[in-house]
């Protein structure tokens, strides 16, 4: 008898030899998928940025309390304050934040309060030219400040409000306003009417439910207005240097330039020492104020019933 043998292709040649099915090989290296190397790149554009913004702070705090500071970001070979006792003087420091903060205090003040109640009228009623109205204040704000400041200068040479510090404020509060009120409309429409219209019920005045309904409900958007408003104006420069003539009237943001000195000579280090002073106002404002800025129109559940 001839014994049969069952015949397993792929393994003729060899019976041991497992099948493989096809002539492929298992590739060892291992591949990211795209999703993968999409966030890859956006972690590496996120590093960027964030690098674009620390190596700044950095260099202002190594060069604050060094010695012999330079344009390079590294540690100070020795600390010293120096620097800070240099700038903490009337002359340099103290007149000229008082200054910034009275003309961008009041400022702000007014950018806030025109701004309240000329978004009002518009979140709250429908008119016809609301729109266009609104594309206006838009529009407004993509204007240079330099495209204005020669008639607006002239103005002021005119009214005798040029060298005065509320002068200088109503104008800083103007120009900041069409943004403000873009913003405090928008964040008055997450208020709900119905809460106004129980405080008209009770015998409130339009100002009355403004100021004692609406505004109070939409706190975190009144803060944000605030900040972004001061901080706009803070750092204004060519406002109160055009609009501003007397040294000890100039604010912090047009005193800076005190250390620049002639042929292209920089006092890094006080620069830096001033610069960390003049920005503690905002950043303590922003801390007082952070509580608020992290809440949100949570009025879902006011209206029922």
């Amino acid at each position: 008898m001839t014994a049969i043998h069952d015949s397993v292709p792929g393994t003729a040649g060899n019976p041991g030899r497992p099948a493989t099915g096809t002539g492929r090989r298992p590739s060892s290296g291992r591949t990211l998928s795209r999703p993968a190397r999409q966030r890859l790149a956006a972690d590496l554009g996120l590093l960027v940025i964030v690098a674009s913004f620390v190596l700044p702070l950095l260099w202002l705090l190594f060069a604050s309390v060094d010695k012999d500071p330079g344009m390079t970001v590294s540690p100070p070979g020795s600390l010293t304050t120096d620097n800070f006792s240099a700038v903490l003087t009337d002359e340099i420091t103290f007149t000229p934040m008082l200054n910034s903060l009275l003309l961008c205090g009041g400022a702000t003040l007014m950018t806030v309060t025109g701004a309240a109640l000329a978004a009002y009228p518009l979140s709250r009623y429908r008119a016809r030219f609301a729109r266009p109205y609104l594309l206006t204040i838009l529009f407004t704000t993509c204007l240079p400040i330099t495209a204005v400041m020669v008639p607006v200068y002239g103005l002021f040479v005119q009214t005798n409000l040029i060298d005065t510090m509320h002068g200088t404020s109503f104008f800083l509060a103007t120009s900041q306003l069409p943004f403000a009120i873009w913003l405090m409309k928008n964040f008055m429409d997450g208020v709900p009417v119905a809460l106004e219209e129980a405080a008209w019920t009770d015998g409130a005045s339009w100002l009355q439910a403004l100021v004692r309904v609406i505004l109070p409900l939409m706190g975190p958007g009144f803060s944000v207005v605030t900040v972004y408003s001061f901080i706009m104006m803070w750092g204004n420069f060519f406002v109160p240097f055009m609009l501003l003539i007397s040294p000890e009237q100039l604010p912090a943001s047009v005193s800076i330039f005190t250390f620049f000195g002639n042929f292209g000579s920089i006092a890094y280090g006080e620069l830096a020492a001033f610069s960390i002073l003049y920005s503690t106002p905002v950043l303590l404002l922003y801390i007082l104020i952070s509580k608020r800025l992290g809440g949100g129109f949570t009025l879902g559940g006011a209206v029922k019933g």
